[in-house]
This record gives C-alpha cells, structure tokens and sequence, in this order.
C-alpha cells in the first residue's frame, strides 16, 4: 500500500495541477491514496508579493474545489483545506462545508511561505481551534523565509499537543538538520518525504525512529509524471523511495513511513 499525503490541484502563479494528473499518477505508479489541497487558495508570490485580491480564489472557494475532487473519489482521494491565514479567518460557510463533507477532510493545510504567517502567529489560532475541535492533524509547508521556518510549527506544536503537526518538506532547500532535530523534542511533531533527499529521511529514522515520517511528494507539481522524474527529465527522488529505499530500511520501517503512519495519524481507512 502507498500513501501520499502531501499532493495538490489547481491553478496560479506558475502551478497547473490537473485533477486528471492526480488520478493518472496514482493509477500508473501505484499509490492507493492522496491527501489533496488547492494551491488555487495562494495569496503571495513566489518572492513574497501579495497577489492581487481580484485575482485569488477565496479559501471556501478553493475548499469546495477540492471537495468536488474527492467526492468523485471517496476511496482514493481526501482533503486537506488551503488556509488563507493572512487575509482570510474560517468563517460559518467554512465550518458548514466542513459538517456537511467531515468524511472526505482529513487534515488543514497551512503554507506560510504562501501565506506570509507563520505557524505560530496568533491569526492561526482559530485554525487550531477548529483543528482541535474536529480531530484533524495540521500540515505545514516548512521552508523558504521565516515565517516558514521549522521552529514556528514547533512552537505550535508544543503550544497545542492535542493536535498533531506535519513539518512539509522538513525546511525545504536545507540539509533538513534543524527539522530533524525538532523531531524528537515534541511527541506530535512530524516529517514528511516531500523534496527531502533519502540520506535525511534515513537520518531522521536512526534518530528518532520510522514512526516519525510520512511519505509525501507535491505531486503533480512536475506534471502527470512527477514520480518519474522532474521538469527537466531527470529521475525523480521518489523513484528512489518507491525502490532502493526499501532495501535500506526494513520491512516495518518502509510500511511505517510510506502508509502505515498516514493511516494512523489521518484516520485513513482505505478500501
């Protein structure tokens, strides 16, 4: 079984990420399910300049988008909503789309690399609320500027140790050193695979140990292939994980970092 927990629709900025790829990638490189957010809902640039209001979707809009996903696929797709923490706060038509579909959510998604707050300003408090309240893990985009930086999604995590945290990409562009670190000092703290090279999951495994890790990838950010190799043809990192890496580590460990930890900390039960 194979579990990718950190996967996107949508389209903005230089993104375009097809629902019909996430389906296709799924069906050609065997992954069972996706945990899925719409990067339609980004409110800043690449380098950090606000993207003009006329021309961004609103968090209810972008959650009903992928709502719509996953309601055509029950079985093999599940949501985790985009928060809009700079401009937006969860309001009532949130908290109703959220009732009425809590099957089909099974996390909240941050980016504060995209959002410009980071984790552990107070302007992402409700989220936590609503977090705590429906049972929901919170994924981070960790990496980039400083809002983004592992240390605030530590701080939320140790302010709120109900509520179990993912740190994306543990600092995307880095040795992964600080992430790992931060690991081991809060019980409900987590990494995920996303662009982190293999020698730093395995780092984080002798550490800490392999229920630590989850597996996820950004897919399709690089097209309907993207477990294949990158925009520019050469082989993905993923083909590492999804072959050498399970002659790495043993049997228990692979299970736990490419499936059997999404199912326990997101509820998955996958038919």
């Amino acid at each position: 079984m194979l579990i990718d927990t950190h996967v996107h629709i949508g389209k903005v900025l230089d993104f375009e990420m097809r629902q019909e790829d996430v389906i296709y990638s799924m069906n050609r490189y065997g992954v069972d399910f996706s945990l899925v957010s719409s990067v339609d809902a980004v409110e800043f640039d690449h380098v950090g300049r606000a993207i003009p209001k006329a021309l961004q979707t609103s968090q209810n809009e972008a959650f009903k988008r992928t709502l719509s996903f996953a309601r055509r696929y029950p079985d093999r797709i599940g949501v985790t909503p985009w928060m809009k923490l700079y401009a937006e706060t969860p309001d009532d038509e949130f908290i109703r789309l959220l009732e009425e579909n809590r099957e089909l959510v099974y996390g909240i998604k941050l980016h504060p690399f995209h959002s410009r707050v980071a984790p552990d300003d107070p302007r992402a408090e409700k989220v936590y609320e609503i977090a705590r309240k429906y049972h929901l893990p919170v994924v981070s985009h960790t990496g980039g500027c400083e809002e983004a930086r592992s240390i605030h999604l530590y701080n939320a995590a140790i302010k709120h140790p109900e509520i179990s945290f993912v740190m994306v990409h543990m600092d995307l562009g880095s040795d992964n050193s600080e992430a790992i670190e931060l690991l081991g000092k809060a019980d409900n703290l987590y990494g995920d695979t996303t662009w982190v090279p293999v020698k730093s999951t395995l780092k984080a495994i002798e550490r800490w140990g392999s229920g630590k890790i989850l597996f996820g990838s950004d897919n399709p950010i690089d097209g309907a292939d993207t477990y294949l190799h990158n925009k520019t043809g050469d082989r993905s990192l993923y083909q590492e994980y999804f072959n050498e890496f399970r002659a790495m580590v043993s049997p228990e460990d692979y299970d736990n970092i490419m499936y059997r930890n999404a199912v326990r900390l997101f509820g998955i039960h996958h038919k």
